[in-house]
């Protein structure tokens, strides 16, 4: 795999490239701030189909720069990066491929440069994070009263590190993140070289709880602006709630709807068959 550093706003990000196809996928991570090992090698597959498979750490994690600067993790920066990367390495139009944050800043790419998409695959999110909120609290209170009211507290008084508390959260990420009894190596790297800047300043420190600025975050008026072809994907565990992805389909002109059940966050890990069944054609139909 080839790594390529791509300068953005005066600092550094690590784009990696797989094959030599001149239709290219450009996997966009989540997070913001989880590297992109977890969501890129899940697609590499598509390079021995002859597409060139693309993704990039984002600034603030994995082997991009990692600046400590808050006024540099938003939506609007990250937009602006993201093309920065497709022009840089003149990708041309691409297929878009964003799970959880990376499906929210393959939206707004959508939005702002529709000329240069060919299609997005819509991976495990919804478009108004006060939704995605509530999938939280679902998740939460699945678990019983008690550990919501300890989770809770331990929040507020800044004691998460407490082994109760970091016991539900272990279980939840194996209920709802990655529902596998032992997480591919990829998800592993992703997820123990989190960049704690972007993450902290977006989503917020805890996870099932967002507190950050994408807290507001609503799109669901612009959903018919979006002028490519996508494919919702989403899955029966999922902390974002598939019902809630599925509302998308409802406003997006031009949409399919794709879902797993017994899946998780990590439907291409999960169900890798059925996952690349549903992409596979889909990308196929709009190369």
């Amino acid at each position: 795999m080839e790594r390529i550093p791509v300068s953005v706003d005066g600092h550094t990000v690590t784009a990696y490239s797989e094959g030599t196809g001149d239709d290219v996928i450009l996997v966009v991570h989540g997070g913001p701030g989880v590297p992109c090992d977890y969501v890129r090698d899940a697609h590499l597959r598509y390079a021995e189909e002859g597409y060139r498979v693309v993704s990039w750490d984002q600034l603030g994690c994995g082997e991009s720069d990692r600046p400590d600067d808050d006024s540099l993790w938003t939506v609007e920066r990250y937009v602006q990066e993201m093309e920065t990367v497709r022009s840089t390495l003149g990708l041309g139009r691409v297929a878009v491929v964003g799970n959880s944050w990376g499906g929210m800043l393959g939206l707004e790419y959508c939005l702002a440069y529709a000329d240069n998409v060919k299609c997005f695959v819509s991976s495990s999110i919804a478009y108004d994070f006060r939704e995605v909120q509530a999938g939280f609290v679902r998740c939460k209170q699945n678990l019983g009263d008690e550990t919501v009211l300890m989770m809770a507290r331990r929040e507020s008084e800044g004691t998460t590190e407490h082994p109760e508390y970091q016991a539900a959260v272990t279980m939840l990420l194996y209920r709802h993140m990655c529902r596998m009894e032992t997480w591919p190596e990829p998800v592993q790297k992703s997820l123990s070289d989190i960049g704690y800047g972007p993450l902290r300043r977006m989503f917020g420190p805890h996870l099932f709880n967002c507190t950050g600025t994408l807290r507001w975050y609503d799109r669901v008026g612009d959903l018919h602006r979006v002028t490519a072809p996508v494919l919702v994907v989403a899955s029966e565990h999922d902390y974002v709630l598939p019902e809630l992805c599925a509302v998308s389909c409802q406003y997006l002109p031009d949409s399919e709807y794709a879902f797993f059940p017994g899946c998780a966050h990590m439907p291409f890990w999960e169900n890798p068959q059925g996952y690349h069944a549903a992409v596979g054609p889909f990308l196929e139909k709009h190369r």
